[in-house]
């Protein structure tokens, strides 16, 4: 066979290390000749972060095609608690921390959805917890204990063997393998992670053990870890944006601040009260219709703990020289119970709030401050008992011999996840109120509030108590409904309405793969010294079902007030770090709980009232999002590896025949609501091919200056969710989103190019450009659509956000990656990348980030090792909703470590993860408005995270 040239090659021992580490898991790789001996690397023993990085640069050198790894440190101790944080260091990888921790990742300026993640080179199903997200195609990264991760591979340009997904580029998280240990080996930790913000501190226990005969053909390594964790975000939120429009002539029939009178049903008799915008305040209003507000202003308190235990087993054997065979098994128990409690001012709301408006100021489009009168406010408090399971079983055998090899590989990966029940409440006041934009944050204060409780459909004039209704309990009750006719008491079966005062709902979600891949390679002494080819069939279903029932309380008795409900203050520390926020700090808290076990036993049910029974056909809502998509996968592909001179590389071709089904259900009479039994089965089938070549050429310019070029076509699928037919919607802020089944597909031509340097030991300066252009973009748009209105008995418009195909889009840019090492234990890992978004219809790209820096500076020796990594990214848009289009603000993260080895197998360290408490900012950018940034949609903190850990390793 013909030896391929090693000019770039600069330390046999280190070219030795890493063909025994690398653990090939993708389609077939190349088989290198080993340049050194198996005795000589038996001395070689590798720890530490300078040893971490130099074997990720030799990957990075010897690969054909333009990759970035990253590597773990030591046996067990990958760098960082999250491997979507770790790879943050690697050029052109950002991620998004909504909840404080990375769980999405972006490559080179593309959506998470995107980019593909393997594990060993293959699916991983993965389910969400959290309720609002539809299924991706995204990894769930915090799913993922990184003591069982060896390396981490970015692949920024495809080959031919390589699974088809992905735009942005493939993350392959590679896991250990037996009989890469030299013997017995027993690694473990103990660990307890401490967070600022909720005050607690929370254990984690891992352990490693592992073994490999002396002859090395049999070897078994089984590792565990349980992990606890209490997160907290506190913020200030935004449901939506109401213009002014709506203040002057209502929403749907919804009355108005300009002509609209209400009475004051306070008084005996009752008095008929005027409109509430008069005077200045008209004359500004009718002045500026499409001025902007914020349609609540919500105190946010999230809460969640995060339990974890993954168990994994791997199994490798070489019953004969030529033949190799592995098992790996991976299960992952997750639990992510939460509770949210949002007090909010909904200034937005159509029959209980448009009518309240008393003062405006007006500011580049956007209403900065405005004052209420009687206006609703809501404690919306939401508990969610939320596990996400994954379980994933593979077993890959491959036979080389002289001239050939071939392997087949099977396995399938099932996740449960989504909520198992949702208790929600939701408790009703009216208040005077006003709220000042003009601040970092938006603040909001009250003049007075009602101390009843009671919402009647015709508002008190002024409210009887001074103050903040946030600061009491008793001030807030579940919707109990009207009498009809109006002023008809005592309630009975006859002559009550009752009130929407919350749901009890599930929500599980299945995400499932089945997989068979056969490769076959053919290895010649010739400038094309191996030729592969190979084939894969992938069955993949993902599937979402909601049930559930509406709370139809009644006054007198299911319209509780919350003081009932152990109410309590929150904690000193709430919403530290935020500035002036006004009355937003000073609320309370009940027992969620307590609530959810009032509302599952019935409590609240009125005599002639029967408990209702969870049904998927309760509600349209519950309807619309069950559904499930299926595919199946076929792709076959040839690829040839070839060597001449100073140039290497690869070409091939991977074609790709795509069968999807969206399945869902649909009303099938013309009656609102739609009856339980009206509701039929749909489905929608789409079918297409891909032929996807790929060049990858690299050129040794010198011992020490490597050059590439690729080009490739690819394709993405859209996520499920967006697949799906799927529809939710707001029936007090008339908004909503849902997917679209007629989706296409992502296609893109990607053209990358890369000149890496590396000028000493342990160094590189490498520079990085691409262009990918895309067709069959997928974006949201916001349409108006008729719904059927619980609240308004109705059917209603809504502004309904949903995906679409919307033509061209175009992501180039560059990077730059800086790596050294000074001496005295010095060094530093250092990147910046630029990427510009572009769409033929001028429209934002999700999750483009222009701008993203990196920095890493790290000391090591004998005893001691510390690392910082500072990053940075700039703002990006998310998505459209409400009507608006989302944009996250730019945000930087700074974490660090500090190690000390007490002795070569024991060492302690202590880990500080998000030190400058970042701040993470969404807002709506509404076109032709200047003063966009001030409609804040949500501004949160999380909190500084400390881990202390104990590590040993034999």
């Amino acid at each position: 066979m013909r030896e391929k040239k090693t000019m770039h090659r600069q330390s046999t021992i280190a070219a030795a290390v890493l063909l025994s580490l690398s653990l090939p898991a993708l389609a077939q790789e190349a088989p290198k000749p080993a340049p050194a001996k198996a005795d000589e690397l038996e001395r070689v023993v590798v720890t530490g972060i300078r040893a971490s990085l130099q074997k990720a640069l030799d990957s990075k050198r010897q690969a054909d095609a333009i990759v970035d790894v990253v590597t773990a440190e030591d046996v067990g101790k990958f760098p960082a608690t999250n491997v979507a944080e770790a790879i943050t260091i690697i050029p052109g990888v950002t991620i998004d921390k909504a909840f404080g921790q990375g769980e999405k990742v972006s490559i080179l300026g593309t959506d998470p959805a995107l980019n593909r993640t393997l594990l060993n080179g293959q699916a991983v199903a993965s389910g969400d917890w959290f309720f609002s997200e539809q299924q991706g195609r995204t990894f769930n990264y915090s799913l993922l204990a990184p003591q069982l991760v060896a390396k981490v591979e970015v692949y920024k340009s495809s080959e031919a063997r390589l699974d088809e997904g992905s735009v942005g580029g493939t993350v392959n998280i590679v896991t250990r393998k037996p009989l890469d240990l030299r013997g017995l080996t027993l690694s473990g930790s103990a660990s307890y992670l401490y967070n600022d913000r909720t005050e607690v501190g929370k254990p984690t226990i891992s352990g490693t053990a592992g073994w490999r005969n002396e002859a090395g053909t049999f070897g078994v390594l089984l590792s565990a870890q349980r992990s606890d964790e209490r997160i907290r975000r506190d913020g200030v939120e935004s449901y939506g944006t109401v213009r002014g429009s709506a203040y002057i002539t209502g929403v749907g029939g919804s009355p108005n601040s300009i002509t609209s009178t209400s009475t004051n049903w306070a008084v005996d008799p009752p008095v008929e009260m005027p409109p509430s915008c008069v005077g200045s305040c008209r004359t500004t209003l009718l002045a500026n219709p499409d001025a902007i507000a914020p349609n609540s202003i919500s105190a946010h308190y999230f809460d969640q703990t995060r339990k974890r235990d993954t168990l994994s087993l791997a199994l490798q054997a070489r019953p004969h020289k030529n033949l190799d065979i592995e098992f790996n098994a991976l299960d992952v128990k997750a639990k992510y119970d939460n509770i949210t409690h949002s007090m909010f001012a909904h200034n937005g709301n159509p029959w209980n709030s448009l009518r309240t408006l008393t003062d405006l100021t007006v500011d580049g489009g956007v209403i900065t401050k405005a004052s209420f009168r009687n206006a609703l406010t809501i404690y919306d408090l939401i508990n969610r008992r939320a596990e996400v399971d994954t379980n994933s079983y593979d077993v890959k055998a491959t036979w080389k011999d002289a001239g050939w090899f071939a392997s087949a590989h099977v396995g399938t990966s099932k996740a449960t996840g989504g909520t198992d029940r949702q208790v929600y409440g939701s408790f009703l006041n009216k208040a005077n109120y006003s709220f000042d934009l003009t601040g970092s944050v938006p603040t909001l204060n009250f003049s007075g509030f009602q101390t009843d409780a009671v919402v009647d459909v015709p508002a008190h004039a002024a409210a009887a108590k001074p103050g903040s209704p946030f600061s009491d309990p008793n001030a807030f009750r579940l919707d109990g409904g009207n009498p009809n006719p109006w002023h008809t008491n005592p309630p009975n079966a006859n002559n009550w309405q009752p009130g929407w005062a919350g749901n009890i709902v599930a929500k599980p979600s299945s995400d499932d793969e089945k997989y068979l891949q056969l490769d076959f390679g053919l290895q010649f002494d010739s400038p094309i010294y191996q030729v592969r080819f190979g084939v894969k069939r992938r069955e993949h279903t993902t599937s979402q079902t909601m049930s559930g029932v509406s709370l139809n309380a009644v006054k007198g008795y299911g319209d509780l007030s919350a003081a009932q409900f152990s109410p309590h203050s929150v904690p000193d520390n709430y919403l530290a770090g935020f500035g002036n926020v006004g009355d937003l700090s000073k609320r309370f808290m009940i027992d969620g709980w307590a609530l959810a076990d009032y509302i599952n036993s019935g409590k609240w049910l009125a005599p002639w009232q029967t408990m209702p029974q969870p049904s998927t056909f309760n509600d349209p809502s519950f309807a619309s999002n069950t559904w499930a998509v299926e595919e199946k996968i076929n792709a076959g592909y040839v690829q040839a590896d070839f060597t001449h001179e100073s140039l290497r590389g690869n070409f091939g071709v991977r074609l790709v025949e795509t069968q999807s089904d969206s399945r869902g259900w649909a009303c099938t009479v013309n009656v609102n609501p739609c009856p339980a039994t009206g509701y039929g089965a749909t489905s929608v089938k789409k079918k297409y091919r891909n032929a996807l070549p790929s060049l990858n050429l690299a050129y040794d310019l010198s011992s020490k200056v490597v050059l590439r070029a690729s080009a490739s076509k690819v394709v993405a699928r859209p996520n499920y969710g967006d697949m799906s037919s799927y529809l939710w919607i707001g029936d007090s802020t008339l908004s909503g989103g849902g997917g679209n089944p007629d989706l296409d597909p992502y296609k893109a031509t990607n053209l990358d190019a890369s000149a890496e340097w590396y000028f000493a030991s342990n160094s590189i300066l490498a520079g990085t450009i691409f262009h990918k252009k895309v067709s069959n973009y997928i974006l949201w748009t916001t349409r108006k659509e008729i719904h059927y209105n619980q609240n308004q008995q109705r059917n209603t418009e809504y502004d309904v956000s949903r995906p679409s195909n919307s033509g061209t889009a175009t992501v180039k840019g560059f990077s730059l990656a800086y790596q050294t090492t000074f001496g005295n234990g010095l060094g530093i890992l250092a990147n910046y990348t630029y990427a510009d978004a572009t769409t033929g219809t001028g429209a934002r790209l999700p999750f483009n980030s222009k701008h993203q820096v990196s920095l890493s500076p790290f000391y090591e020796n004998d005893r001691w090792n510390a690392r910082a990594t500072y990053s940075q990214r700039s703002k990006y848009y998310t998505q459209a909703d409400r009507g608006n289009f989302l944009v996250t603000d730019g945000h930087e993260s700074l974490d660090a470590s500090l190690n000390f080895k007490i002795t070569p197998q024991l060492s302690v360290g202590l880990d500080g993860m998000n030190l400058l408490d970042s701040e993470y900012r969404s807002y709506a950018e509404v076109p032709g408005v200047a003063n966009t940034e001030k409609l804040v949609r949500g501004i949160y903190r999380t909190g500084r995270r400390y881990m202390a850990s104990l590590r040993y390793t034999y």
